[in-house]
Order: structure tokens, then sequence, then C-alpha cells
């Protein structure tokens, strides 16, 4: 990186702005700013940014360093990328770059080639919902609630019932391979196994943008406008891509961020059309998880910009279950939380269009703690005053009361829960104390070892078989069985044993040595919900999947280059026509 260049950015750069896209500063002085360091975890603000020399440092770690050492270290980076980080936030133009290595000039090269992609994709199809065709689209926006300029603000489209059309607007940006990876089209395989031409992935559907935190958008949710069986799902995404993985990304985010900032706290939504409603309504830190489940990764990189969470996931099981998850996630990470539930068992947009923005930001004022939203849902869930239905209780409400890592909040829930089920705070605290000891040694014992999918898959396979669960799993070990196969002996035997288990039995009960049982019960422990829903199960099918086909790619690898020493020609083309093939799954999966 040029010294001239880097000077210059540093020059122009100011740090407290910097900063404050990952850190929420609050000024402390007149040159001063402070706030949590991103560094190590603290509840009283020992990190302080000062304006005039353009220096941070905390007082809890003792980091410090100028902007370019905080990017470096907040994004883990290097040196270079971190000037190049900076100035782009500074809308400095970048020089000519130079590259370690032609990999990495081309991975450079294809991702802006596929951000290209997709903004090119985003205008057409905003030209598209303008079109006679797309009538009927803006029929179905405007039965929403959504006005032009709301629909223009968000950048909605329209893809037409056309195979071809998008592909003929984009085939002179960039070869067959590139719009293969954008995740925009779909092809199906041919006889010899190589792949055929690409058809139009989202066809008569509504096109909502995913951008990235710049802006930049980097995926796509499809809404059907047609039912019936071969309308397919309802809302279809785009896949992984080298842009976009959906664990990772909060859609919103790029529009919400500063006023999240702002104001301290966020507006956790499920799906898009909620998101927007809010958004437009006038209550502009709202975020969504696009109807998938929320991640680690999205737990820390809201962290960056907030400190507090409403969420307003739709009353129905689905959402009262994913409510439950997220508060696990974000208590973990430190959040002050609190879940809303709508009168009437609507959903936000629902909400919004309605009974309108006042009510709405109303209901947000008086959303509840989620320690009371979960002892509530313990009774909903656990009804009746009999000691079975209290220890049911209780053990729903013992893990998310052992996450609270104040011991005063802690006990301060215990008791609540206590008075709430008519149960003596003293067994409570017992309780929590004899778990923590168990999960502790089950956990140390047999847990680390699993992988998070492996987890997944015994769960769904102790599920009751007729639970969409167990079908989702068997239906895919049927399918994919000598990829699902391939696991760890051990998991592979309690596997056998659960689906060779007789109708109704119980799960710990069918397997056979103390070893199998710590086993099942360790994830028991560690993972409280033990039927993991259809989309979870499919997650960990497909996890596994690409881990078996991952290691075939390397084991194929080490056998041609040893084969390739030996001078063995027809066993390098035998082992290369394997590897091709593993390949060609693994990016079927992807």
């Amino acid at each position: 990186m040029d010294s001239d260049f880097s000077r210059r950015v540093k020059e122009q750069a100011d740090i407290v702005r910097i900063v404050g896209d990952y850190v929420r500063l609050r000024k402390a002085g007149a040159q001063n700013y402070s706030g949590l360091c991103p560094f190590h975890k603290e509840k009283t603000p020992s990190f302080s940014v000062h304006a005039g020399r353009q220096f941070y440092h905390c007082f809890g770690c003792g980091q410090s360093g100028d902007v370019f050492s905080f990017v470096q270290k907040v994004e883990n980076i290097g040196f270079p990328e971190a000037v190049r980080e900076v100035a782009k936030k500074c809308g400095i133009l970048l020089p000519k770059r130079d590259f370690a290595s032609p990999e990495e000039a081309a991975e450079h090269r294809q991702r802006a080639k596929l951000l290209e992609i997709h903004e090119v994709a985003t205008v057409w199809f905003e030209e598209q919902l303008r079109s006679a065709e797309g009538a009927l689209a803006r029929e179905y926006l405007s039965g929403r609630g959504l006005s032009p300029e709301g629909i223009a603000k968000f950048r909605i489209g329209y893809a037409p019932d056309n195979f071809h059309a998008l592909r003929v607007r984009l085939e002179s940006l960039a070869d067959i391979e590139t719009l293969r990876l954008s995740g925009l089209f779909s092809w199906k395989e041919q006889e010899d196994g190589s792949p055929g031409p690409l058809y139009a992935r989202f066809r008569k559907r509504v096109m909502f943008p995913i951008a990235n935190e710049g802006g930049r958008v980097i995926a796509f949710t499809a809404r059907t406008l047609e039912s019936g069986d071969k309308a397919g799902p309802k809302y279809l995404n785009s896949p992984e891509t080298p842009l976009y993985s959906k664990g990772q990304v909060l859609f919103n985010l790029d529009k919400a961020r500063q006023a999240i900032r702002n104001d301290g706290g966020a507006v956790l939504v499920e799906g898009q059309m909620d998101c927007i409603s809010v958004y437009l309504a006038g209550i502009p830190n709202v975020i969504a998880t696009s109807g998938t489940a929320f991640t680690e990764h999205q737990v820390r990189l809201l962290r960056r910009y907030a400190t507090r969470v409403i969420v307003n996931f739709d009353p129905d099981t689905a959402g009262a279950n994913a409510a439950e998850k997220s508060i696990a996630l974000l208590t973990e990470e430190g959040f002050d939380v609190q879940v809303l539930t709508l009168e009437g068992g609507l959903d936000p947009d629902r909400y919004v269009r309605d009974r309108g923005a006042r009510a709405y930001a109303q209901a947000l004022r008086g959303s509840p703690s989620y320690q009371s939203w979960l002892i509530d849902r313990a009774r909903h869930l656990f009804p009746g005053r009999d000691p079975k239905a209290k220890t049911a209780a209780l053990n729903f409400l013992l893990p998310h009361i052992r996450r609270i890592p104040s011991r005063i909040a802690r006990d301060a829930f215990a008791n609540d829960a206590a008075q709430a089920l008519g149960v003596d705070s003293t067994l409570v605290r017992a309780e929590l104390k004899d778990a923590a000891v168990r999960r502790r040694d089950h956990i140390a014992a047999h847990d680390q070892s699993l992988t998070h999918a492996e987890k997944i898959l015994l769960l769904a396979f102790s599920a009751p078989r007729s639970s969409e669960a167990y079908l989702v799993a068997e239906g895919a070990w049927h399918q994919h069985e000598a990829e699902l196969a391939a696991m760890r002996s051990d998991v592979r035997a309690v596997v056998d044993l659960l689906r060779a288990r007789p109708h109704g039995s119980d799960a710990l009960s069918s397997l056979q040595t103390e070893e199998q049982r710590q086993m099942l019960a360790a994830i028991f422990v560690s993972i409280h919900d033990t039927e993991p829903d259809p989309e979870q199960v499919e997650a960990a099918i497909h996890a596994i999947r690409c881990s078996f086909l991952e290691q075939e790619q390397r084991r194929l690898r080490a056998a041609i280059d040893q084969a390739e020493r030996a001078g063995k020609s027809d066993e390098v083309l035998r082992l290369t026509r394997e590897m091709q093939d593993a390949t060609r799954r693994l990016r079927e999966l992807d």
C-alpha cells in the first residue's frame, strides 16, 4: 500500500465516525467519546476515542491505536485492507490495486462482477415492475399498502414469467460460469453430468433486494404471485453465493444502522414486508431476519450498533419458537431484550396497516421484558398447578435463567418464576445449581466433540416418528445415505438405534450403552428445544453432506497427487473423474 495514499486517507478520515460504525459512542468531554469496548466484554464503558488526536484507547484491555489499527482489529484484516476499507468509508477513490496473488486478484474481480450483475438485475426487475406484465405485482404491492415512493425506497421489482429474458440482459456482462455463481439462475444436469443451459431462477415473482451493510444488493427474496402446487414455495431466496450467506445478513441494516446507533436499540422482525411496513411507518430502527433462524453471526453484527432489542416475531407457534431461540442468543451476548406479541394475532405488517403507526409505536413502548414473556410462555405451554406441570414449566425456564450473566438479575428472574409458578424460590436456586453441575459434566465429557449439524440430526431422529423433524430426517437418510452415513462411527451407531426403535418408545431407552445415552442427554441439555423444525433439520443435513463432499475432495486430491508421482496415468484419470463428480455434487448443494 502506497504510503502517500495511506497518509492522505488518515488525514481525511474522522476516527469518531469510523469507530462509530462499530461502537455506539457518547460524547464524554470536549474532544472525547466513550463506549463499550469491541475487543473484550464489558458492561461499563472503558473505551475512549479522542477526536482531536484521532486516537483510541481502552482502559479495560489496553488496546489502542489509530483508525487503521482499529479497523484491522475489528475486521481481522491486514493493514492494506484496512486502508482500503477506511478509504471506501470516506469516499476516497482507491488507487489501482496490487494483489498478493493471481487468485486474490481473480476473487476480487469475481466479487466486483457479481455486485455489478446484481445491480443491473435490480434495475431490470424495477423496470419489469413498471411494465404491462408487472400490473399484477403492482396490484399486490398496492394491496399491501405500499406507495410508489415506498416501492422505490426499497427498490422492489418484478421477475416476469420468462425463462431467458434476464439471461439475455446479463450475458454481455459476464461469462456463463459467473452468471451461474450469481444465484439468479438454475440449470438441469445433462446426461454426461455437465450443467445444462441457464434459465431464470425467479419467475412471476415480486423481487425484494437484500443489501449488505454498504447498501450494495447481494441477493433477493422473491414472493410468488401464484397459488397451487406449480407455484413453488411462497418465498424463494437466493442460494448461498460468494456474495451472500443468509445467516450473516440482516435485512434493512444498511438503512437502519444509523437510527439504531442513535437510539441504542433495534426492532427485530421476521419478514421483509414486516420490516418495510414498520420502516415506512416512521420507525427507522427496524431490521429483519428474512424469515430465517437468527444466528450468532447476526447477533454479533447487531452488537456493533445496539445494546437493546425488541423482538417482534409473528405470533404463531413458529414465531414463538423463533423468538425463544433469539432471546437465548441475544441474552448471551449481553443485550437488553424485550418481546412484543401484538394483539389479535397480527404480524407487524398487518398491525401497522390495520391500526396505524401510532398504535404500533405505543405497543413497542409497552413491550414486556423477555423474562416476563418467557414466564407467560412457560405457563401457556405447561398449564395447570399440579407438580408435573410446575416441574415442566420450571425445566423450560431454567436454561434461560442460567444464561443471565448478572447474579442479581438471575436471582430476580428465578424469584419471579418461582412466584408465578407457585414454587419455593430456594428450590429454584437449588435446581439451578444442580443443573449447572450436570450440564458441565455432560458437555465436558461428550458434547464438545459433536458438530451442531450432528446434534440437530440426532435430535430429529429422537423426535416422535410422526413429527415433521423425524420425517424430514428419515426422507433425507433414504435419499443421501452414502453421504450422511459417513459420520463418526459412534454418531452413526446412535442414528441406527434411534431409527430402529419401536414406535412410541423413548429415545434414550432405545440406546445400548451408557456412553450413547450420555451423548444424547448432553444434546438435550445443551440445546433446549428437543424437536428442531424442518428448516433446521434440512440445514443440518445440508451441512453434513457438504462436509462429506469436502472431505472426499481432500482425499481425492491427496490420491491424485500420489498417483501422479507414481506415474499412474490411468489412476489419475479415474480419480480426476471422481473429483469432478464430487465437485459437481458440492456445487449443486451450494
